[in-house]
């Protein structure tokens, strides 16, 4: 069992209201196997941990339900149980971030088109094919070796949770292998098949589609989590999507959508329609898109670090907040149109051009996140959440705005587990 102590400020999260922080200072927290005991004010642990102790009738961390300890009770140690205590000093304990999409399996680079971008040329979808052509060519072991390393580095920014994206393989073969490396480092396995027609699909895009519908989905059954689709201009159309999604469900996926990221189309609406998770960008949303996606209680996240990177607009979050919306924030990590894994600087981001406040935006990358991937385990820091969380070099949440581009995540746990320490070395 850990107990952590000298936290400055816990951010514990409310799992069901934007920004709804629930912080605690001068906090602690008991972890044991791997899972939030207690979490609350210092000047009661010493009595949360006696009252653990002396439970007659524990009940095994592992036996627990990650669909019901949203506001449930853990109580695991027992008599004799070693306790290893950690004194923070005054530094501030949030959840790890919950980064809930992102495309970080491929090869290649495409740093030449991120500078043609910013020298005045316009992003388009096109660009995929780029990475596609590289993926294609790399091995399984270069693969995983470039995934491994962009995992490594997220995590040390904070990261204990990661949704994964297949997508620039497309064919039956290298989708597949895709999925297969994701699924040895997540859980959270997305086919996106349809992310672009590939090139020698160019002059025949149905085919590509009964490709997707009548081969690579089946293939993949059983080894992704969800299903998702590009639906855009140069990508996919609605009556695509629908085709896809609707294909994808039937396997047993579920259905997430990239949507309105270049233009104001109907993709919003579809995506609430065929009862999507997440729909991903919502750049270009109108009134009525938001009022629909208010009232199907679909998650919208939101990707600050694209609209940094292609120069596109930025969604104003406040719109969003006052039609009822459900958002979180997330990365999309790719090596096209937004090639940063860190969410910390997706949060600096979305304070400062999208107007969120800076708990929204917190709660947005943890809780928002979980949310986002129907999770009730992680995202949160209450009793019976996975004790996944961010060390900060720094007094409080709020320096992960006020300090942007400064490296203030000092030590990362996932499940009790310490996998990132920043700390200089001696």
């Amino acid at each position: 069992m850990q107990i952590i102590t000298g936290i400055s400020e816990l951010v514990v999260n409310d799992l069901n209201t934007l920004g709804a922080l629930n912080v605690i200072e001068d906090a602690a927290v008991l972890v044991d196997d791997g899972r939030i005991l207690w979490s609350g004010p210092s000047a009661q642990v010493d009595t949360a941990l006696q009252d653990h102790l002396c439970d007659q009738n524990p009940t095994p961390a592992e036996v627990v339900n990650d669909d019901d300890i949203e506001n449930g009770t853990l109580t695991s140690a027992s008599a004799g149980v070693e306790v290893d205590t950690i004194d923070l000093g005054g530094k501030a304990v949030i959840p790890g971030f919950v980064d809930s999409h992102n495309h970080l399996i491929f090869a290649g680079d495409r740093s030449e088109e991120f500078a043609a971008r910013m020298a005045g040329q316009k992003y388009s979808a096109g660009g995929i094919a780029t990475t596609v052509a590289a993926t294609r060519a790399a091995s399984d072991e270069e693969l995983e070796a470039n995934l491994v390393h962009l995992m490594d580095q997220a995590t040390r920014q904070g990261t204990t949770s990661f949704e994964i994206k297949s997508g620039y393989g497309l064919t039956v073969k290298d989708e597949l292998r895709a999925l297969q490396i994701i699924n040895r480092h997540t859980e959270e396995s997305t086919l996106i098949a349809a992310h672009v027609v590939p090139p020698e699909y160019k002059d025949n895009p149905e085919a590509y589609v009964d490709l997707v519908i009548n081969e690579i989905i089946p293939a993949a059954t059983g080894q992704a989590k969800w299903i998702d689709v590009f639906c855009e201009k140069g990508a996919f159309t609605e009556d695509q999507t629908r085709r896809i999604i609707e294909a994808g469900k039937a396997a047993g996926m579920k259905p997430r959508l990239h949507a309105n990221q270049l233009t104001d189309g109907g993709a919003l609406k579809l995506g609430a329609e065929l009862g999507c998770v997440s729909v991903d960008h919502a750049t270009f949303a109108s009134d009525e898109d938001l009022a629909v996606l208010a009232a199907a209680g679909t998650v919208v996240t939101l990707l600050p670090s694209i609209e940094f990177s292609t120069r596109q607009p930025y969604p104003d979050a406040r719109r969003y907040v006052e039609a009822g919306v459900r958002l979180a924030i997330a990365t999309d990590c790719n090596p096209g149109s937004g090639f940063s894994n860190s969410v910390p600087f997706a949060i600096a981001i979305g304070v400062r051009d999208m107007h969120f406040t800076v708990e929204q935006a917190v709660w947005a990358a943890t809780a928002g996140g979980a949310n986002a991937l129907q999770r009730t385990d992680v995202g949160h820091l209450g009793a019976g959440a996975r004790a996944d969380l961010a060390i900060l070099d720094a007094p409080s949440y709020r320096h992960l705005a006020y300090r942007p581009g400064v490296q203030l995540v000092e030590r990362v746990y996932r499940g009790g587990e310490l996998v990132a320490d920043n700390r200089p070395r001696s």
